[in-house]
């Protein structure tokens, strides 16, 4: 057995063991999995649509190394119940317990519906009514509005990753702060209209979900420019273009990192066209 086949097998081993803490929480919770698991990014969570006294929820697991399990994004899924209004899940129930991991269970409410997207990145096009796009704008309108000592990026790490990517001249200050979603792409965006996935929601520079969305939508360019549209006013301005170059800047890390090498040109295109 070579190298990939031991790493297949490691992988393969760490997926069942993701399974049997869906499972284990289930049983915490009293509810029953239903439906087929959902594997998060890089495997770190599990999630799975459960029934409870036929009521439907939604019930995810993640799993960090102890050093990891604090801190906002460890707690943003259940603190985003203080955010009322808009079309979003909220947590019922929480349970944490130790393994060689510390792992999260969250029992919440499921928003009726399916993903934009089985992937982060949109690779087809979509038919999606104005209604539909008006709860958008309403959605991370009222967000952005919405007072919070949650953090989604630090002034010092957004300086740190502006430098690494772009050099010490570049500008490494936000232009304005607002409250962000922090993750806004097509697999967190639902049809009929809901956004899941808050674990990242904090203070972020005015423009983040926008320049998200239209980052992971740059490889279909109706879409594309249906999302500049909706939000022109925000990303044609200063901290719109700052914005776009801070997501642009996260996402390269994340192809450098092995994760959607299909956006390396459409981003660097961009970053071009915002820097000349």
């Amino acid at each position: 057995m070579d190298a990939s086949d031991d790493t297949a097998a490691a992988d393969a081993e760490y997926r069942a063991w993701m399974v049997d803490n869906l499972h284990l929480a289930a049983g915490h919770f009293g509810v029953d999995v239903v439906g087929d698991p959902h594997h998060g990014w890089r495997e770190r969570s599990i999630s799975a649509p459960v029934t409870s006294n036929g009521g439907d929820l939604w019930l995810r697991v993640v799993s960090e190394d102890q050093q990891w399990a604090d801190g906002d994004h460890w707690t943003g899924n259940l603190d985003a119940n203080q955010i009322t209004g808009l079309p979003k899940p909220s947590v019922l129930d929480f349970w944490e317990w130790d393994e060689w991991r510390r792992q999260r269970a969250d029992l919440m409410t499921r928003l009726p519906g399916r993903a934009c997207s089985p992937t982060d990145v949109l690779h087809t096009t979509l038919n999606l009514p104005d209604t539909w796009w008006n709860q958008l704008r309403r959605t991370v309108q009222t967000l952005a509005g919405t007072p919070t000592s949650r953090v989604n990026i630090s002034p010092t790490r957004l300086a740190t990753r502006m430098h690494d990517h772009y050099g010490s001249q570049a500008e490494s200050r936000a232009p304005a702060w607002e409250t962000v979603h922090g993750d806004l792409h097509w697999g967190n965006l639902l049809v009929p209209f809901g956004v899941v996935d808050w674990e990242l929601w904090g203070r972020g520079p005015v423009g983040t979900d926008a320049a998200t969305l239209y980052a992971y939508s740059l490889l279909v360019p109706d879409v594309a420019r249906r999302v500049h549209d909706v939000f022109a006013d925000v990303l044609d301005t200063d901290s719109g273009r700052f914005a776009m170059l801070h997501v642009a800047a996260r996402l390269l890390g994340r192809v450098d990192g092995g994760d959607h090498p299909e956006l390396r040109e459409p981003l660097s295109t961009l970053i071009a066209s915002l820097r000349c």
